[in-house]
């Protein structure tokens, strides 16, 4: 895998450098507050999950579980975010600031109900009426170079963090990227502490998704290719202190079939090492997924298979830190040796009449499962779990406004079923998610 790995970055930045410089975008500054612009995000959220089983199978501290052990949540919030973001000064080198604040109000749930991650939990077990954080980061750019310090979302397929409750994730340190080389981008950085969705502290501990434990400080560089707008090669290194380096390649390519067709393949590559201390157990893991795409006109559907390679699982930092093509609503198909396949289908109403609604349902299926053999550093070890599989189920449908007073105002509504075999992870759930968005530009 190291071997590829070189071999692809070798081509990939031979490749770019044969390129054309691009032009100085830091050039182009008209300044701090010309360039600058504000933007407010309105979100209601409900949650419902259900653990038939009521609880779980495993342990760990699984994005999915969230330490509550009662079988039935149910919880709903409303959440305003505020995103500022300046111009940058003129000259060589421009300056520039970038601010959000977020404030999060319980609209409906209790201590019997809680732990869907919509809402900070306060010391008497119950979740917090009103919460807010705030935070930034101060940044400077040369050319189409841009260095920032402080406290931001970001994502890459390494580490990441997500926005898939009521708050999004952040994280704070330093993130680098560079689009200096048409068709290059560059992409570095590294970060101390994370703010997780139920929380609203900017310091919280870098938390692996299963194992929990993990160093302090994870640090990454990633360089993404795209010669055409079909095709695109990623490669990317990360180490988490004490923890493991992880490597990536991912290859995306669309062939144009004509009228109005299309065949898409994805294909993501991970190889997992420990190091150090190893707080998430001895590793040495190759996951890969390959997933390819056929679409004609308002159609689209997907075949994608994952294979989880040795002991040890694939445990991953950030709630949006794995770009396997099997990590899907509720679970992530990542147990130890597990091999899944995934089925999905897309259909896009504007063909129908109806512009803005989009529909979609999936299914995946997971086997060969055995945890028997996992370190108990790590969250994934269970000694009675051989040869487990599950299956999961997901509908949604999401339409945004197209014209009018709402404009751009969307609904969204998934639903997820899970079934899994007696010692399998995740257990039993059902899961109903009911997203309402409503975006502003304010300059």
């Amino acid at each position: 895998m190291h071997r590829f790995t070189l071999s692809l970055c070798g081509l990939a930045v031979a490749a770019a450098f044969s390129h054309t410089a691009l032009a100085s975008q830091q050039s182009e500054a008209q300044g701090f507050i010309q360039d600058s612009s504000f933007n407010l995000l309105n979100r209601a959220f409900y949650f419902n999950r259900d653990f038939r089983n009521g609880g779980f199978n495993g342990a760990g501290t699984n994005a999915n579980k969230s330490g509550q052990e009662s079988g039935y949540r149910e919880e709903a919030a409303y959440g305003i975010m505020g995103f500022f973001e300046s111009g940058f000064t003129q000259g060589t080198v421009g300056f520039g600031v970038d601010a959000y604040g977020f404030l999060g109000i319980r609209l409906d749930g209790g201590g019997g109900r809680t732990g869907t991650l919509l809402a900070p939990i306060g010391s008497d077990g119950e979740p917090e009426r009103e919460w807010s954080e705030a935070g930034g980061v101060v940044k400077l750019r040369v050319s189409n170079t841009v260095l920032k310090y402080g406290e931001q979302q970001f994502a890459n397929p390494v580490v990441g963090t997500g926005d898939a409750r009521l708050l999004p994730e952040t994280a704070t340190g330093f993130f680098l990227s560079s689009e200096e080389i048409e068709g290059v981008s560059l992409d570095a950085g590294h970060i101390t502490a994370m703010n997780a969705f139920n929380s609203s502290n900017s310091d919280d501990e870098l938390l692996i998704q299963y194992a929990g434990d993990v160093g302090d400080s994870i640090s990454w560089a990633g360089l993404t290719y795209a010669p055409a707008e079909s095709l695109s090669l990623s490669l990317y290194g990360s180490q988490v202190e004490d923890t493991w380096r992880r490597y990536y390649a991912g290859l995306a390519y669309t062939l144009d079939l004509g009228s109005e067709r299309s065949l898409g393949f994805d294909l993501n590559v991970y190889r997992t090492n420990d190091r150090g201390r190893a707080l998430a157990g001895e590793i040495g893991n190759t996951d890969w997924s390959l997933a390819s795409k056929y679409a004609w006109g308002a159609h689209a559907v997907t075949l994608a298979y994952q294979q989880i390679d040795d002991d040890a699982g694939f445990d991953y930092i950030g709630f949006d830190g794995i770009y396997l093509a099997n990590s899907v609503q509720y679970s992530d198909f990542n147990a130890p040796g597990e091999r899944s396949w995934q089925l999905r289908y897309d259909l896009d109403m504007a063909s129908y009449g109806v512009p803005g609604l989009t529909l979609m349902a999936r299914y995946v299926r997971g086997s060969d499962i055995d945890s028997t053999d996992a370190d108990d550093r790590g969250g994934f070890f269970d000694a009675d779990a051989r040869n487990e599989k599950h299956w999961e189920r997901n509908l949604e449908a999401k339409y945004i406004v197209q014209s009018g007073p709402a404009k751009d105002l969307s609904l969204r509504v998934r639903h997820a079923v899970h079934r899994g075999s007696s010692n399998q992870i995740d257990g039993d759930a059902d899961d109903v998610r009911l997203i309402v968005e409503y975006p502003l530009s304010l300059l």
